[in-house]
């Protein structure tokens, strides 16, 4: 059902309830005739209208993007005029149905209590209206950020895999005339990888497990390029599983830490991934032989700064990423998991 439609409805259906609510307390005191049912669906007609038109005004002067210290004197000025003009119009059926009574009618007590009244209902009216604009309007700001986190998060992953693949495809082609056996495990290795990369790319997240079994392919096939040179370790705590990550992350971060670390060192070094379940979520760390430089560096410019910007769009504020220099030689990259995002199985 379109907006408008639903307005309308809405509309319609609200001020008709008070018609019949009006109707109802009158005929506790007095007599219903069919003179006073015409009078008040006259009423309520021009209700519906002159809301309508306070519909327009509000949106004519975008009142959704006034602050309320500015608003409140246009809500006052504007319910006081509809209200004038509302007490009018009830003052014009009155003497159309012939019950126009002038020492009553026009008693200052009178006036000033058909005005409040008209007053209050149409501060419920637009207080209801308004609401309904900023909620529609916080929808589409929500819907919009998704949409744009979206675009950003693809566009990242875009960036991650065919760097990922170009590596991986030059560190078996190194092998294919050394070792061909080698190669064979290589390419099965790769196209696990790739199958892997397939299946999750249109996802956020995937399970830790997933993402570890992805680090393993490509350090075995790093392993076999570095052969002596390179060393892995690897300490993950079984309760690691049951948390997502996001897709290469692990990989990217490992590769950063071979390409800046060990490929510079002359004796190669060593790999250490390690996960556990902490209070605040999971930690993943990843100690690399060599010296962090204190800049962001990045595996074809994507290592780092990426690994930032994919963890703020998926986490917010609750997940971090800390890169350090330690004593003997380490690089250490910790990255933290919240708690909240966990793979329920």
């Amino acid at each position: 059902m379109s907006r408008h439609k639903l307005y309308w409805i809405f509309q319609i259906a609200g001020w008709s309830f008070y018609g019949i609510i009006q109707l109802s307390l009158y005929s506790v005191q007095f007599q219903v005739d069919g003179l006073f049912v015409f009078g008040e669906l006259l009423q309520i007609t021009f209700i519906i209208a002159i809301t309508h038109l306070f519909r327009i005004y509000i949106l004519r002067n975008n009142w959704v993007s006034i602050k309320w210290v500015y608003l409140l004197p246009n809500f006052f000025l504007a319910t006081l005029f509809f209200s004038i003009i509302h007490y009018c119009f009830l003052i014009l059926v009155q003497y159309l149905i012939g019950n126009l009574n002038p020492l009553q009618d026009f008693n200052k007590f009178s006036i000033l209590a058909n005005m409040l009244q008209s007053m209050v209902l149409f501060w419920i009216w637009a207080l209801l209206y308004v609401s309904f604009l900023y909620f529609e309007r916080y929808n589409r700001s929500l819907k919009y950020e998704a949409t744009i986190k979206d675009i950003e998060l693809n566009n990242l992953k875009s960036q991650l895999n065919p760097h990922f693949i170009f590596n991986a495809l030059n560190s078996i082609r190194a092998l294919i005339d050394e070792d061909p056996v080698k190669s064979k495990v290589a390419i099965t290795q790769l196209s696990n990888i790739l199958r892997n990369i397939l299946r999750t790319q249109p996802q956020e997240l995937v399970p830790f497990s997933e993402e570890l079994a992805t680090v393993k392919d490509y350090l075995s096939l790093e392993g076999i390029r570095y052969e002596e040179r390179l060393e892995t370790i690897y300490k993950i705590d079984a309760a690691s599983n049951y948390f997502q990550i996001p897709p290469l992350m692990l990989q990217t971060l490992v590769e950063n830490g071979i390409k800046h670390g060990i490929a510079k060192l002359k004796n190669g070094g060593i790999i250490a991934l390690s996960a556990k379940k902490t209070a605040t979520g999971l930690s993943i760390q990843i100690r690399n032989s060599g010296r962090y430089e204190g800049t962001d560096v990045s595996v074809g410019g994507y290592g780092l700064s990426n690994t930032r910007k994919r963890l703020a769009l998926i986490y917010g504020g609750k997940a971090t990423l800390h890169i350090e220099n330690e004593k003997e030689g380490f690089v250490l990259t910790e990255i933290i998991i919240p708690e909240s995002i966990i793979n329920s199985k």
